[in-house]
This record gives C-alpha cells, sequence and structure tokens, in this order.
C-alpha cells in the first residue's frame, strides 16, 4: 500500500511551479525577484573578494555562516526549480557551489582554500542566470563577450586570492592583498616589471601557468571583441544558432532566413 500523501505530493509539486516562475518567469514579480537575487549575489561575490583580508575580523565568522545559509538556500531553491533534480545535481556549477558552501561551513579546516569561493562569479556566468536582463532587452549577441570577460576578472580574482594565501597572508594585510594583484596582473599581461616576485620553485611554476592561462583568456576575449559579431537566430531546419547579421541562408544548410532587423 503506497503511504504517500497526494496533498504533500501537489504541494510539493506547487512549490517546485512556484520557485520555477520565480527564478525563470517573464512577470514583474519574477524579474523583480531576479535583480534581487543577483544583486545579492554580487554583494557574496565582493564578500569572497575581499575575505582573504577580511579573515581575523571578529564579525567574520558571523558573515561567513549568514551567507552560508543565504547560498544554501539559494542552491537548494534553485534545484527545486529545475525541470529535473538528477540532470541539475550533475551540473558542474552545482558541485562548485556545494563546494562553496562547504568552505563557508568549515571556515578553519578549509581557509586555505577560501579564494576558491570567488569561482561563484563563473558559476553564476555558466548557469545563464546572470545574463537573462541582458538577454531579454535584446543584447543576447554580447554574451559572449561579456561571459570571457567574467572568465578573465574570476581567474584574475581566483589568481590574486592564491597568491596571496600562499605567498603573501602573513602579517601583510591590505598591502599584501594588492601586491598580489599587483603581481598577478603584471605576469598576466607578461609585463613583468620583476619588483615583485613570487620565491622558490613553487613561486616559478605558478608563475608559468598564470601567464599561460591569462594569456589564453586575454587571446580568447580579443576574438570575441574583434571578429565579426554575430546574431542569435536558430536556423529552421538545422538549428544553427548564429549567423551573420545580414545573412540571407544558412550557412551549414542553406535554408533561407528572415533574420528581423533591429527595428523590427
Amino acid at each position: 500500500m503506497d503511504a504517500t500523501n497526494p496533498g504533500e505530493v501537489d504541494g510539493f509539486d506547487r512549490l517546485r511551479a512556484f520557485l520555477r516562475r520565480l527564478y525563470y518567469g517573464r512577470t514583474r514579480a519574477a524579474l523583480r525577484f531576479q535583480i534581487s537575487v543577483l544583486a545579492v549575489d554580487l554583494v557574496i561575490i565582493a564578500f569572497f573578494v575581499a575575505s582573504p583580508v577580511l579573515r581575523d575580523r571578529p564579525s567574520f565568522l558571523w558573515v561567513d555562516y549568514g551567507i552560508a545559509a543565504v547560498l544554501a538556500a539559494d542552491v537548494l531553491a534553485r534545484g527545486l526549480a529545475s525541470n529535473s533534480l538528477a540532470g541539475w545535481a550533475r551540473r558542474p556549477t552545482v558541485w562548485v557551489d556545494l563546494f562553496i558552501l562547504a568552505t563557508l561551513l568549515f571556515p578553519h579546516s578549509l581557509a586555505n582554500l577560501g579564494f576558491l569561493r570567488i569561482l561563484r562569479l563563473w558559476s553564476l556566468s555558466r548557469s545563464g542566470f546572470i545574463w537573462q536582463p541582458l538577454e531579454r532587452r535584446g543584447h543576447a549577441a554580447w554574451r559572449e563577450v561579456m561571459e570571457d570577460i567574467v572568465n578573465l576578472v574570476t581567474f584574475l580574482l581566483v589568481t590574486t586570492g592564491f597568491v596571496y594565501t600562499f605567498f603573501f597572508r602573513t602579517g601583510s594585510g591590505i598591502e599584501g592583498y594588492v601586491d598580489a594583484f599587483y603581481f598577478t596582473v603584471a605576469t598576466v599581461t607578461t609585463t613583468g616589471f620583476g619588483d615583485i616576485v613570487l620565491p622558490g620553485i613553487w613561486g616559478k611554476l605558478t608563475s608559468i601557468a598564470i601567464m599561460i592561462v591569462g594569456i589564453a583568456l586575454f587571446v580568447k576575449l580579443a576574438q570575441a571583441l574583434f571578429r565579426t559579431s554575430k546574431v542569435v537566430f536558430p536556423c529552421p531546419q538545422c538549428a544553427l544558432q548564429r549567423h551573420d547579421p545580414d545573412a540571407v541562408h544558412c550557412k551549414a544548410c542553406g535554408h533561407p532566413l528572415k533574420i528581423p532587423d533591429d527595428g523590427d
């Protein structure tokens, strides 16, 4: 005999439908909710950026656990709002958020991995949630450029946190964090002023890795900025998504296209 209460099942389904409307709906209330969630996320990311130099403050743990509660609620709500819980649980962005949550719940045990919390910015970008307002205003073509910028900023901030944690943290405070950021930017851009260097063989290997990954991200961003812009318009026949703004035929299958002008 099935002991499941139909009322409880219906209530659970209604909750999921309600959360789905909030996170992905287009009503005025849903848009206000999405903007509020995005604003809270940006404030949390700002805390993550500053957390290496705030870690020794008396109020740090209170803020840390408060953010953990907010992040846990958001992760749970996004999971319930998804069409498939199993598919949602397999997403890399979800695993990143769960790892970030672990660093918040165990700030002392995982203190040296706290700089990885900034990956929250990357997970927001990959989830697409952060780009919904941009796409609703007809600027979907800029999404790739903005994603490349977010990837570069995330890399710079994560690398700065790593360099600060393992090379500059001892007794350095805000000055050490600025030195770590300065070193990261100088290394990524291959400027290499030489006034700040990382000691030892691990310092040299770290510098090499920063230069290789940083140059690759800069090149990808430059390609997105300067190559011919594309518009997002699915081909009715082959579903190719991106085309030249003046294209009349799909370059993949030759099917006629009717791409609307910006003023249409």
